[in-house]
């Protein structure tokens, strides 16, 4: 790849990290921009998941304080996020590249529903846990619903965090900031594990990824400077708009 294209990488995976921090849905932006430069589908799907985990791991640092308390469920969803983001991340690499890449307009066409649902997904959750009456579930009982949730943000990871937060809201009862929190950190789990399954795949653009982790954590930084400057469901449709219109276009194609 040209100098050129490995700035573009990076300005793409800044305006990610920008995405991330204001509204999500970052991937939306990074993973299509890769596949715009010729990188092979699979490739840009496991580049931009190994890339991206920096923004995952200061997104689950910022809310750690809210973790307090939930060491019962982190012991059994950490688990269930990780062996789910590796079958994700074992699937996506037994997959053929004409297959995946017929699949890729349905996935964002996917992302971009789950991230126009993300303010009712929010809602719901908030309703759920207002009218929440009798035992708290156990643990136990989100582990399932998570590894499936999981699966899904291995194989591909746009619109994921919201699945999962769907999957705690319904699943676990607690404040929304601490399901907040829990959510962050499953997210990061699921990253992590399919990223390092990633790492010996012979798939991952190693200065690529090196360009894009540092454009990411920069965006981060910009978006988190912006948080209440720019309103979130401005930025959130417009990265829905950019999906929609992604998806047609490979549709076509």
């Amino acid at each position: 790849m040209s100098p050129t294209e490995f700035a573009l990488a990076g300005l793409a995976a800044a305006g990610a990290g920008i995405v991330n921090a204001l509204a999500g849905g970052g991937t939306l932006i990074s993973f299509p921009a890769l596949l715009a430069m010729g990188v092979p589908p699979i490739a840009a799907n496991v580049t931009n998941a190994v890339a991206l985990c920096p923004g995952y791991f200061g997104a689950t640092l910022a809310q750690a304080t809210h973790l307090r308390g939930q060491q019962a469920r982190l012991r059994w969803c950490i688990p269930a996020a990780v062996i789910g983001g590796l079958l994700g991340g074992v699937i996506l690499l037994r997959t053929h590249e004409r297959t995946f890449q017929a699949l890729v307009p349905y996935m964002l066409m996917l992302a971009s529903v789950l991230l126009a649902l993300q303010e009712r997904v929010r809602a719901f959750v908030l309703r759920r846990l207002a009218n929440a009456e009798g035992p708290r579930h156990s643990p136990l009982t989100a582990a399932l619903p998570v590894t499936a949730a999981a699966v899904y943000g291995g194989f591909f990871s746009a619109g994921m965090s919201i699945l999962v937060l769907a999957v705690v809201g319904v699943t676990v009862e607690d404040s929304f900031t601490r399901l907040n929190a829990l959510k962050q950190v499953l997210a990061f789990s699921i990253n992590i594990a399919a990223a390092v399954f990633f790492l010996f795949s012979g798939q991952v653009l190693w200065l690529l990824a090196a360009v894009m982790a540092v454009g990411a954590l920069l965006g981060g930084v910009v978006g988190g400077k912006l948080a209440g400057k720019i309103p979130p469901a401005a930025m959130r449709w417009l990265v829905v708009t950019v999906g929609f219109a992604l998806a047609v276009y490979y549709w076509m194609k």
